[in-house]
């Protein structure tokens, strides 16, 4: 399912590497992977709990 996602990077992420995530959203879904190993499984998270998390870290 996730390779039918359309995932977009943080707009913070840069072209140095390091830590970066990316995040795929549907209707009643929110999608979050590392960017950097694909091998790992998507965490899965309602938008709800999705936009909790991106108030807290923006705080």
């Amino acid at each position: 399912m996730s390779t039918d996602l359309h995932w977009f990077k943080s707009s913070y992420s840069g072209d140095q590497g390091g830590n970066c995530i990316e995040v795929a959203t549907c209707p009643h879904t929110v999608h979050i992977r590392d960017s950097k190993d694909l091998t790992v499984p998507a965490l899965t998270v309602s938008p709800d709990s999705w936009a909790s998390f991106v108030e807290f870290a923006a705080s």
